[in-house]
């Protein structure tokens, strides 16, 4: 059986296609992402621009491109953040409907801190000690604390990248005083992760696919490291040359982003904000171990319809 699993992020559009072995595995048979910027111009107005919406359903007309190529029986697509806090989500998704044949179900924050939390659950192994998982969105970032068993605690937060750019409008670099002013906003919004992680003591920072791959592969580039691949879905972080990956980023201009080794090109913009997020939970949390998975909300689906009688029997 061969279904297909879209990811309606905030920036990007992501799509899985796989096949499915047995009630516990899975192959890949194809990945792709298109960056689609949905929230630009107006996410913290509420409302998806007509620009990013026009862009939007172009994106979904390409996967419907694939999901024929690839003879699809079953597509599951899932918009977040920026869809569900829009006034006019559901008309991009009847639009979505109408133009693409793709039905879109919008989930709320806590479905999509579940997800996430399967999706790196099969990527990277757990163990009874609770971990926190930190999933970095254009339109919401999601906390998890959880182990191999279950999820302890779960929160979706909007402070997404692309809200939090949007915002802030910070200098090209960004200046001290930029990142003192974005640090006491984070200090006050993530005051329920603050007193959580009192209570649960999360022994590391599991960071979830998206902008954690690209700090992977920018470190592969600096030294010599593996690059994110398919064959990996777990990669150990030396905190040392994260460090030196964000002193770099929050010292550079966006032209000099586009030439950071391991950056892709939809990731320049918004990385700033991200490695600020990042930077903050390491040093208020007191974490001093990180691992990258490259699972997500994606694979975190495809784990829950493995299991189900429903579709993919």
């Amino acid at each position: 059986m061969i279904f297909a699993v879209i990811d309606l992020g905030t920036n990007t559009f992501n799509l899985l296609i796989a096949k499915k072995l047995n009630h516990h595995s899975f192959q890949k048979l194809f990945n792709t992402k298109i960056s689609v910027k949905l929230g630009e111009g107006a996410i913290n107005k509420g409302y998806i621009a007509d620009v990013p919406f026009q862009r939007g359903i172009r994106a979904l007309k390409q996967f419907q491109s694939y999901l024929l190529k690839y003879n699809v029986s079953y597509t599951f697509a899932f918009a977040t953040s920026a869809v569900r806090s829009a006034s006019n989500g559901k008309d991009f998704c009847e639009q979505a409907h109408k133009i693409a044949g793709i039905k879109i179900k919008i989930i709320d924050g806590n479905e999509e801190a579940d997800l996430i939390y399967y999706g790196n659950r099969m990527a990277v192994p757990l163990n009874e000690s609770p971990s926190l998982i930190m999933d970095i969105g254009g339109g919401s970032t999601e906390f998890i604390i959880g182990n191999k068993s279950c999820i302890i605690w779960k929160q979706s937060f909007l402070l997404g990248a692309a809200r939090l750019l949007e915002k802030f409008n910070p200098s090209d670099p960004i200046k001290t005083n930029e990142i003192k002013l974005i640090n006491k906003y984070l200090k006050q919004e993530l005051s329920p992760l603050l007193e959580i992680v009192q209570q649960h003591k999360p022994i590391e920072l599991i960071g979830s696919s998206g902008v954690f791959d690209s700090i992977i592969d920018i470190i592969a580039a600096k030294h010599h490291q593996p690059y994110i691949s398919d064959a990996i879905t777990e990669y150990p972080v030396d905190l040392t040359y994260y460090h030196e990956v964000s002193e770099l980023i929050k010292s550079s201009t966006l032209k000099e982003r586009y030439q950071i080794n391991g950056l892709i090109d939809m990731r320049v913009d918004m990385i700033v904000i991200s490695v600020l997020l990042i930077d903050f939970v390491l040093r208020e949390l007191s974490i001093s171990k990180l691992r990258v998975s490259t699972f997500s909300l994606k694979e975190g689906v495809v784990f829950q319809q493995l299991g189900s009688t429903n579709y993919l029997s």
